[in-house]
């Protein structure tokens, strides 16, 4: 089971990120965040609808009000247009969403009550990440197309390719630059140097990580797929039998037939997912749950972006030192 040669996942455009970012880092002007004294700006609102996209919109724009629509202990596909939500979205100058169908389930209910025409789907003030990446198609999801969360625009869970990040930071400087030219140099200036030390960090942990090249893991749904991709780790199973339908027991009986003879290193599920059935097949195979955060969350060490990409090739590595030699 941990040897990929069976790839779960590919691109859907054939491409792969590329390391383009110093060269471009470079032409933007590397400024460090405190090191110029720029205009002052307009205080924007800023809706995003992850914390992921809150995160970056902080790092380039510190003096806007931000407001994230979802946290990291919720289902990112099925969110309640609460009056809050609704009310945000109304003041906001700006938002920003996943898109390829993550939020089709609520956002546009949303739009449609804020009446905020500023942050409609095609205005200047709406950027939607996933526009113009290269998405990834789930191989283990395309039987099954009337049921669940089925992606079909690839998968939207961008957030955990750190080099796909830096893509979308470049687009929301531009559009904050658009939206508020008078702060468009200090957009600008945040960006490049925040891109000088992210690519420090990229080249960091893909070191850090070279121990998990060709491990096997099992997983919930695809939230972690561009992990894997990025760290050439690979997804041997699903845990859902169908997207976003919960692992039934005849599905983890034959899982566990599957992985019995060379268990993979571990089963991962995100913080919103029940526990349950991930530590019942763990159980049996004697390996480890990791329940990690898919996303920044609100408080501790995982709530910088930073922080998050550290806390996760810290407990991958952890249970590749402590897993037990092949019976």
């Amino acid at each position: 089971m941990r040897t990929p040669t069976d790839p779960q996942y590919r691109v859907r455009d054939h491409q792969r990120p590329r390391r383009w970012w110093g060269p471009l880092a470079v032409a933007i002007g590397l400024v460090s965040f405190g090191g110029l004294s720029l205009p002052a700006q307009a205080r924007l609102n800023i809706f995003t609808c992850a914390p992921e996209w809150a995160a970056l919109a902080r790092l380039l724009a510190p003096e806007a009000k931000i407001f994230s629509a979802t946290h990291a202990r919720q289902d990112p596909h099925e969110i309640e247009a609460r009056p809050a939500l609704i009310s945000a979205l109304r003041r906001a100058d700006m938002a920003v969403c996943t898109g390829a169908g993550l939020e089709a389930g609520w956002l546009p209910m949303l739009q449609s009550r804020a009446g905020n025409a500023r942050v409609m789907t095609g205005a200047a003030g709406m950027l939607l990440a996933t526009e113009g990446l290269p998405l990834l198609e789930d191989a283990h999801h395309h039987a099954s197309r009337d049921k669940g969360h089925i992606h079909p625009e690839g998968n939207p869970h961008i957030q955990l390719d750190p080099r796909l990040l830096a893509r979308v930071a470049v687009r929301m400087a531009d559009r904050l630059a658009a939206l508020d030219p008078g702060g468009a140099a200090s957009y600008r200036s945040r960006l490049g140097g925040w891109l000088v030390e992210w690519n420090s960090r990229i080249e960091a942990w893909q070191q850090a990580a070279k121990p998990l090249f060709g491990e096997a893991v099992i997983a919930e749904h695809s939230s972690f797929a561009y992990l894997f991709r990025w760290l050439e780790i690979y997804q041997a199973a699903d845990l859902e039998p169908v997207p976003g339908v919960p692992p039934t027991v005849s599905h983890l009986q034959a899982l566990l037939q599957r992985a019995r003879d060379d268990p993979p290193l571990a089963v991962l599920q995100a913080l919103y997912q029940d526990p349950q059935p991930g530590r019942w097949l763990t159980d049996k195979l004697a390996i480890p749950l990791l329940t990690l955060p898919s996303t920044v969350t609100t408080d501790g060490s995982t709530s910088s972006l930073e922080g998050l990409f550290d806390h996760l090739i810290r407990t991958l590595l952890t249970a590749h030192a402590q897993r037990r030699p092949p019976r």
